[in-house]
């Protein structure tokens, strides 16, 4: 059966002899290798993290929230810098209703019915509290499609698939390849020169330091996956890869102490929503420099950086935590390979590229400020 508000559109559009773009019934695979059946393109979505919008904005520039009638609430609390910019672009997304997280129980499915959504975009993180919960079921009843994207938990081999999985579900798949493309190729700049120039002995030990000064507890980091992967790809060696098995963890003082890492690499991003006057450091768009580099300094003094030639040789650095939820990695990659290997990447420039992908791609305007690094050569 049709969705019911696709079918008065329809109606709509034939009466008034418009040409608009006509649904039909498509069968996806999502991120989580289910099958699923709905008609597209899609016209009422339901973002599970409001940070979708990164992946909606390469795709719909012109207005990423044409089709969102709810989201969750996170995107003004986890980047408030590129909320702001949204906003004043965009400000009907101030108006959208907001809901509570499907990993924390407060996801509210008769508040999510009473928009009729054609689908709700989640992220596979949430998958197994949201089958828990049975509301993969409870929509399911009500005939509303749970999508299962992923951008975080394995963003190297899942950003792609879900930029593909969008495309095909938003009628936007010219669109999704030209990102796709961008992307490769901007990744082929940093790994076709490790691959032919970068020896296993060449690699600098790396320590990425997630989120530091997000608490005074010490420290989050990356296994294997996410930003351990984007440091292994620009050429470096994650010292937590073999430590944590899975992609976020924890690494002892004395730990970080033993590796002496060659580079420390800090998340950081505005997080007063959730540590007001926190240690965290604030780069992003529009960040404060002066503030962001000061803050970068003061965590050398910690005890685990005691003595680490990361520390010595001001091999400090710091870059946007959401590098690690959106389909921009590739610029981190391109900035780590930089600091890494800066006689091999001269030429290259992370912050061209990023100007590039807002140009092309993105519905904001470029503005510095997504990392910083002690090491000013």
């Amino acid at each position: 059966m049709p969705h019911p508000v696709l079918k008065a559109l329809s109606g709509v559009a034939l009466a008034l002899g418009c040409s608009a773009v006509q649904a039909e019934q498509i069968t996806v695979t999502d991120i989580a290798g289910r099958e699923i059946t709905l008609e597209a393109p899609v016209e009422r979505v339901i973002l599970g993290e409001g940070r979708q919008v990164y992946l909606l904005g390469a795709l719909q520039p012109e207005d990423p929230f044409d089709r969102v009638v709810g989201w969750r609430e996170d995107f003004s609390q986890a980047d408030p810098d590129s909320y702001a910019r949204y906003a004043t672009k965009f400000p009907e997304l101030e108006e959208l209703p907001t809901f509570g997280g499907f990993k924390d129980g407060t996801f509210d499915v008769e508040q999510a019915a009473s928009l009729n959504p054609d689908v709700v975009l989640m992220n596979l993180e949430a998958r197994a509290a949201t089958e828990d919960a049975a509301y993969d079921e409870k929509l399911a009843e009500l005939g509303i499609a749970i999508v299962y994207v992923d951008f975080r938990e394995d963003p190297i081999r899942h950003t792609i698939p879900s930029m593909r999985l969008l495309g095909q579900l938003l009628g936007e798949e010219e669109d999704a390849e030209a990102f796709i493309e961008f992307s490769e190729a901007q990744m082929a700049r940093v790994t076709q020169v490790i691959e032919a120039e970068v020896e296993a002995d060449e690699r600098p030990s790396v320590f990425v330091d997630r989120a530091g000064g997000y608490s005074e507890d010490c420290c989050m980091s990356f296994g294997p996956g996410n930003f351990g992967e984007y440091v292994e790809i620009a050429g470096g060696d994650n010292i937590a890869k073999d430590i944590i098995p899975t992609t976020f963890g924890t690494l002892n003082p004395e730990q970080i102490i033993a590796s002496n890492s060659e580079h420390v690499v800090v998340t950081g991003g505005n997080w007063d929503a959730y540590v007001p006057g926190g240690a965290w450091v604030g780069v992003g768009p529009g960040a404060d420099m002066a503030s962001a580099r000061a803050k970068l300094e003061a965590l050398t003094e910690r005890t685990a950086m005691t003595g680490t030639q990361a520390v010595e040789n001001d091999n400090f650095h710091a870059i946007w935590h959401q590098f690690y939820n959106n389909p921009y990695y590739f610029v981190a990659v391109q900035q780590l390979a930089k600091w890494f290997h800066p006689e091999l990447f001269a030429d290259l420039d992370p912050e061209a590229t990023m100007k590039e992908l807002h140009e092309r791609f993105l519905p904001v305007d470029y503005e510095p400020g997504y990392w910083v690094t002690l090491n000013e050569r």
